[in-house]
Parts: C-alpha cells; sequence; structure tokens
C-alpha cells in the first residue's frame, strides 16, 4: 500500500463527518486534506486508544521527531509521506502539526477544565489549527478567513465535546468546565456516573443536565453563527468544504439539543445518507 492509499483508508476508516465535504474537493486538495486528516487521526489515536500513558508520552514524542524529519526530506510514516509533498503547495507548516500534537498532550496532562478559556486553548490546539491548514488547502485567499476557520474549529470542538459526554465520562474525562457545572450544580461524580449518586433523585439529576447542555448547545450554536459571519465573501465558494462540515455539524448539534439526555447512554450521529444529502446541499444549492 503507498502512503496515497493508507492516507485514504485512514481517513474513510474514521467515519467522520469531515470525509463527506472532502468528496467534493479536485483531487489535489482532496488527496492534501486527506493526507493532513489522516495524520491527525494517527496522532489523535495515541491518546484514544493508548492505555498505558508513558507508552503514549513516548509515541506523541516520536510523532514530534516525525515533523522535524518530515520537514527535513526524511518522512518514514506513511501518513506523512502523503502529506508532505502537499505543505509547500499549501502552504503547511511544521508549527501547525506541532501544535495538533500539543493539544492531544494536553489530554495526557488533564481531564478537566476550570474555565472556558482554558478549554478554549485546548479547542484552538487540536481544532483551531486544524481548521487553519484546512482552509488554506481549500484555497484561502483572504486574511480574515484564518478568523472564520478558528471560529468554525472551535464550533466544531465544543459540538465534539456535547456529543462525547458520555463517552468522555466512561474514560474518565470531563471537558465541560468546572465553573460552569458549578453554575448549574452538576458534580463531577454525576458526569462520571452519567446520573445521580445512589439514593439520589433521577429527575432532579435530568433537571440540571439538561440545563447546563441548553447552555453548551447554545454558546456551540452561536459558535458557529459567529463563525459564518467572519467568512469573507470572497472566499465563500472555495471554503465550501468547511460549509459541508458545519451543516453536517451544526444538524447534529440541534438534534442533541432536542434531547440531551441521549449523549449520556450513546453517541448521537447522522446517518451516511444524511450527511452526504446535506453535504451535497451545501456544494449544489450554496445553503446549510
Amino acid at each position: 500500500m503507498n502512503p496515497q492509499d493508507y492516507a485514504q483508508q485512514k481517513a474513510a476508516a474514521s467515519g467522520s463527518s469531515f470525509y463527506y465535504a472532502f468528496l467534493f474537493l479536485p483531487p489535489e486538495r482532496r488527496a492534501a486534506i486527506t493526507a493532513f486528516y489522516a495524520f491527525c487521526r494517527e496522532v489523535d489515536d495515541v491518546v484514544d486508544e493508548v492505555q498505558d500513558a508513558g507508552v503514549a508520552q513516548t509515541k506523541l514524542a516520536w510523532w514530534r521527531q516525525e515533523v522535524a524529519q518530515a520537514f527535513a526530506g526524511r518522512p518514514s510514516h506513511p501518513a506523512t509521506q502523503a502529506l508532505i509533498p502537499h505543505c509547500a503547495t499549501y502552504d503547511i507548516e511544521a508549527r501547525q502539526l506541532l501544535a495538533v500534537i500539543d493539544g492531544c498532550q494536553m489530554d495526557l496532562d488533564q481531564n478537566r477544565y476550570l474555565d472556558f478559556a482554558s478549554l478554549r486553548r485546548y479547542c484552538h490546539l487540536v481544532a483551531g489549527v486544524v481548521g487553519e491548514v484546512a482552509a488554506r488547502i481549500f484555497g484561502q485567499t483572504q486574511a480574515a478567513t484564518t478568523g472564520y476557520a478558528h471560529r468554525l474549529g472551535l464550533a466544531f470542538q465544543l459540538t465534539n465535546i456535547i456529543r462525547d459526554v458520555g463517552e468522555d465520562a466512561v474514560r474518565g474525562r470531563i471537558y465541560l468546565p468546572v465553573d460552569e457545572l458549578q453554575r448549574f450544580d452538576l458534580k463531577a461524580h454525576e458526569l462520571l456516573r452519567r446520573g445521580p449518586a445512589p439514593g439520589g433523585d433521577p429527575a432532579d439529576f435530568e433537571r440540571r443536565f439538561r440545563a447546563l447542555m441548553a447552555f453548551q448547545c447554545e454558546r456551540a450554536l452561536q459558535t458557529y453563527a459567529e463563525a459564518l459571519a467572519q467568512l469573507p465573501p470572497q472566499d465563500r465558494q472555495a471554503q465550501k468544504p468547511g460549509l459541508m462540515m458545519a451543516s453536517i455539524y451544526r444538524t447534529l448539534l440541534r438534534e442533541i439539543a432536542a434531547d440531551p439526555m441521549l449523549v449520556l447512554t450513546r453517541r448521537v450521529s447522522l446517518t451516511p445518507l444524511r450527511k452526504f444529502w446535506l453535504a451535497w446541499k451545501v456544494q449544489a444549492l450554496g445553503r446549510l
């Protein structure tokens, strides 16, 4: 299997909504974003799939060395071998790949965020920088599009956090800021249990959890609106893949907002056909 096929397989196997937006790109840009996405998946998998924290630390250190070697012309991993040929074309920098690794490092170093400002720092590394690179690959021509890409990346990551509240709790992780849990009188142990403590009132827990999640969903929806408002009209056509992803993710977010209790027990998702329809609608009709 050559590096390009490896990256394609890695991206397709993830089942991510992002993959549907890539389908509408010209071949060269599609190859570049697929390779970049494969790199991001490889690094993210270190945190998600490696149980031993020491081993995960070693693997992230290896990826930092791999980025340095790749930009020196000596990539050894198929994901970086697929990506490096596109870096000069689309102005992809080593600092951006290292920022993604730094974001994954945060997952190893902490499993709580005291406030939204600290959570935003994490989101910037794992999603804002990804949006910045993606915007360049899609065909950015305006400097202001970088701000749009960062804001849209934040919206995507907030959606992921909301969707994965239950899954993250199983891993002992809570991304919702501590001060916001306190504001809505949710205890960390309740989220980790995905329900009230023994002898607690389930109805009261549901009331408090729904209020917390309504706040989270409203902020994420507002972040989408702010991102879309920042996109310069000159780049709207080129940035259609990002708009496709926004359509898919915002639709998912609205479904969660309609019944946020679902995230405690299962992963809420859209069907592949629905994702493709939402992406096609943006491509063909220009509507989110």
